[in-house]
């Protein structure tokens, strides 16, 4: 695996919207890193990448498994002049970026699970997570978008084993992580000029593993129910029908699906 190098990179990165990018051997979360540098006036497109994370963030105050030099722990820092509504578009392109970052590099067609995790054969190879802060009167100050792709993680805790997976697990032993790293950024900044138009939801629609399936679906409060997959809409909420024939329009929450996700 190439090791990340900040210049290297930097080189590679000529022409994109990274303003500042910050290459850290360390660090608890690239979020947390990325909201602090927010909070002392990094500009728009500021890029914080950790070798290793100690305290990686997931959905749900989940944590991400982040051990040294085994993955592409990377968070942009946006100050977005879109509408409230386009900003919920952002996480959902993320995804669509580090996957065509990860065919790109990799030469592997991953699929995308509602809302933000990215799967291999059923196992989950990459998580995001979007956080944003408000200021006067509501208005969005600045929104950090955090991509985590397993790239040597091989050798998973128990907990994680059956349900996650690395670019090493799944066939491509060497990745050089620069390169990796540059496909993400340009793939995000290409998403991000789209989400006036949102034409990158087709394609997050071609790469779901959860159209036309049963789920179970988790609300924020904690109700469980089981539903199926219709459609995921303009706004990339998901379209489903419970077992009432019910249908409707669900933006928030979590789903579950066993079997096979290929």
């Amino acid at each position: 695996m190439g090791e990340l190098n900040k210049e290297e990179l930097q080189a590679a990165l000529t022409g994109t919207f990274v303003k500042r990018l910050e290459v850290l051997e360390t660090v608890d979360s690239t979020n947390e890193e990325a909201k602090r540098l927010a909070r002392t006036g990094a500009p728009h497109g500021t890029v914080v990448i950790g070798k290793t994370q100690t305290a990686g963030k997931g959905r749900l105050g989940r944590r991400f498994y982040s051990p040294p030099q085994a993955g592409l722990y990377t968070t942009v820092l946006l100050r977005p002049s879109c509408t409230p509504e386009q900003a919920l578009l952002i996480t959902p392109g993320a995804a669509v970026a580090c996957a065509r970052a990860i065919q790109r590099a990799c030469g592997l067609e991953v699929k995308i699970k509602w809302v933000n995790d990215l799967y291999f054969q059923g196992k989950k190879l990459c998580g995001i997570l979007s956080e944003s802060a408000l200021g006067v009167g509501g208005s969005l100050e600045y929104l950090v978008v955090g991509m985590g792709i397993n790239v040597q993680n091989s050798s998973f805790p128990p907990e994680l084993k059956e349900i996650a997976t690395s670019l090493e697990a799944c066939g491509i032993p060497e990745v050089d992580l620069n390169q990796l790293a540059a496909y993400l950024l340009e793939e995000f900044q290409q998403i991000y000029q789209q989400l006036e138009s949102g034409s990158f939801l087709e394609e997050y629609k071609r790469r779901s593993c959860v159209i036309g399936k049963e789920v179970e679906f988790s609300a924020p409060n904690g109700a469980h129910k089981r539903v199926k997959v219709l459609d995921i809409d303009q706004n990339a909420n998901l379209v489903v029908q419970d077992e009432k024939g019910i249908c409707s329009n669900i933006g928030c929450g979590e789903v579950s699906l066993r079997g096979d996700w290929t």
